[in-house]
């Protein structure tokens, strides 16, 4: 007897359009949702980018949205790294003021 079960971590086809191209990109079934948000996220850089390219080939906007984005992602985690260590050192500045005042009180 064969088994009928239904793989339920099986890559489905999904179709994305990018400036008027249609890709197929497999994908797991709980990644479908973000991989469709980026998609559109990508196809308004692009339609964004040849509106204002002077030679707008597919290629040319793909590598060009692709540097911008990266740009935008690269600027967004040193931001957020730069937020982390922030709080991190206020956490350490108040442990040291927290543990000044202990000692303070207790001598």
């Amino acid at each position: 007897m064969a088994d009928s079960t239904v793989e339920t971590n099986a890559s489905v086809p999904v179709a994305l359009r990018l400036v008027d191209r249609e890709f197929l990109i497999a994908c797991a079934p709980e990644e479908r949702e973000g991989l469709l948000e980026s998609a559109a996220f990508l196809d308004r850089k692009m339609r964004e980018l040849r509106a204002n390219a002077k030679a707008p080939g597919f290629d040319r906007l793909a590598v060009l949205a692709a540097i911008s984005v990266t740009h935008e992602f690269l600027a967004l985690r040193k931001q957020h790294t730069g937020s982390d260590q922030s709080v991190t050192d206020g956490i350490a500045a108040l442990r040291r003021k927290l543990e000044a005042a202990l000692d303070a009180h207790i001598k």
